[in-house]
């Protein structure tokens, strides 16, 4: 399987993802306060470079994959999503200026769970979701521990990791996107190489 044939399967994880997280979108979920933008401003927030290898492939097809590398090169560590864009000078407000290949971490959040260290299914949120829809919250993770179906994210993590280990392992967000920009990069070059030569 080559990287574009990845970044397909990667799609198709994302969309069996949606599909399983039907039942909780029904029940109205536990979505975020419209226009926060508290977990996308935070530098501490870890991805792989498979889950953006469509963002990648995106920039590459648009004809701005080597300008995105060279703004995710000046980014260090600290620094929010480079598809973050704030609207409060704090971060606290925002959006996502590539929402449709967001990858699969900002697609977890209140739409799918995880166990705690007790074996209890629990919606994977944020502190100020618990806090502002603390009774949501808690009626929620009663519904999902007695059936109510969501998925567990581990499951499309290993998913996206048995396409390639490589790619899947963790970094900061802007790291894994750099990644995935690289690996776009690399592989369209050697193919038109590739091309050119056969031609």
């Amino acid at each position: 399987m080559n990287l574009f044939e990845k970044s397909q399967a990667v799609l198709e994880i994302f969309g069996l993802f949606e599909q399983s997280n039907e039942a909780l979108a029904s029940q109205g979920g536990l979505s975020c306060i419209a226009g926060c933008g508290r977990c996308c401003s935070s530098p501490k927030v870890s991805a792989t470079p498979m889950e953006f290898l469509p963002l990648a492939f995106d920039f590459y097809h648009r004809g701005i994959a080597e300008q995105a590398l060279e703004l995710l090169e000046s980014l260090d560590e600290s620094e929010a999503c480079m598809n973050y864009r704030k609207t409060a000078e704090d971060g606290s407000s925002g959006y996502c200026s590539n929402y449709t290949n967001r990858g699969l971490i900002c697609r977890v959040f209140g739409s799918a769970a995880r166990r705690n260290k007790n074996g209890i299914k629990e919606l994977i949120t944020c502190k100020i979701l618990k806090e502002n829809k603390k009774e949501a919250f808690e009626e929620l993770t009663v519904q999902i521990n007695q059936g109510l179906p969501i998925p567990m994210a581990t499951e499309y993590y290993s998913q996206l990791n048995d396409l390639d280990q490589y790619l899947s392992e963790s970094y900061p967000i802007n790291v894994a996107i750099r990644k995935a920009v690289e690996a776009v990069i690399r592989f369209q070059y050697y193919r038109l190489e590739e091309e050119a030569i056969s031609a």
